[in-house]
């Protein structure tokens, strides 16, 4: 049996980014965990992210470009020069819960199993289904492997609020993806 510490936050949001990214880095050192993937839309999370994971492959997965708007990206090209500085590798892809399924949504107002998926990883938080959801982009590009756990860093809006350890998987094998251990998330 493994006992471990979980931290459950009052409230979601971007006042938790710094005790999640402090609970996932005592964690990644713990069990060996190289490889951190941070959800960041505008890059303040992932600055913050590449700093205190010095040492660690991080990988920073932002919204697809045209999310908010079309053609435009919400990373700023200040945050992302300071990402690549520090050494984080910066993934933009169509979001593995919410590509053409959103596009179907949209257009005949339907949910396609997707957006179904997503909707159900919510009922344990925003956080939680991002975390997921990165994971699964991150393996599918090549940047984190499967065959090792890596840890998985969401938030609910702005900032960082769930760290999550997982096994990842690749978005068409997603039953094999794996939360092993919540180490923070709002309650």
């Amino acid at each position: 049996m493994t006992e471990i510490q979980s931290v459950l936050f009052p409230r979601p949001g971007s006042e938790n980014t710094g005790e999640t990214l402090r609970i996932a880095k005592k964690r990644a050192q713990d069990l060996g965990i190289k490889a951190i993937v941070v959800a960041s839309t505008s890059g303040d999370t992932a600055v913050q992210a590449v700093q205190a994971f010095s040492g660690h492959k991080v990988v920073i997965v932002t919204h697809t470009t045209g999310l908010q708007s079309a053609d435009i990206q919400e990373l700023t090209p200040e945050n992302r020069a300071r990402i690549v500085e520090k050494g984080g590798v910066i993934l933009t892809a169509t979001h593995a819960l919410g590509g053409v399924g959103r596009a179907v949504r949209r257009k005949f107002n339907t949910y396609q199993v997707d957006e179904i998926i997503a909707q159900t990883l919510r009922i344990f938080g925003q956080g939680t289904k991002v975390a997921c959801e990165i994971a699964l982009m991150a393996a599918d590009a090549g940047l984190i492997r499967t065959d090792e756990e890596a840890i998985a860093i969401g938030g609910t809006g702005k900032g960082a609020d769930t760290a999550l350890v997982v096994k990842p998987a690749h978005t068409h094998d997603f039953f094999e993806l794996s939360v092993r251990e919540v180490l923070c998330k709002p309650r």
